[in-house]
């Protein structure tokens, strides 16, 4: 196999979790105005989907990019232990002080499978809010 050639390696998830839109700066008003019904004060849920995208070099010894089994465990680890049926505002230390918006919680999710894997390795995750409505990093 060439050098230089990257292959991608995916691997699907999925969560259901809670959460409220609302910036405590704002007013309710302007809250409500911005966020809409994602500002119901007793939070609203989505079914995610989630993939995740691992790039790089075929292993010569194993013919892997990742063993899929160590990916999928990092997955179940760090998002679907940590999300899954949580109220992402209140059982969540990731949201305490973030607005768990869908481009947020992307982007927490990159952060913490990234530190799980190795430095060679090139990281994109796309997180589906819905099936029409959905968010990737990086962009």
């Amino acid at each position: 196999m060439d050098k230089d050639m990257k292959v991608s390696v995916f691997r699907k998830a999925h969560f259901n979790a809670a959460h409220r839109l609302h910036n405590p700066k704002w007013s309710d008003e302007k809250n409500k105005a911005i966020f809409g019904l994602c500002n119901n004060p007793n939070y609203h849920g989505h079914n995610y989907e989630l993939e995740v995208k691992v790039i790089g070099e075929i292993d010569p010894e194993t013919g892997y990019v990742i063993d899929i089994k160590v990916l999928k465990d990092i997955i179940k680890e760090e998002v679907e232990d940590r999300f899954d049926h949580k109220n992402l505002n209140l059982d969540t230390e990731d949201f305490k002080n973030l607005n768990p918006t869908a481009e947020n919680i992307v982007v927490v999710i990159w952060k913490r499978i990234r530190t799980r894997l190795p430095a060679h390795l090139d990281l994109a995750v796309r997180l589906y809010e819905t099936p029409r409505n959905f968010v990737e990093f990086p962009a």
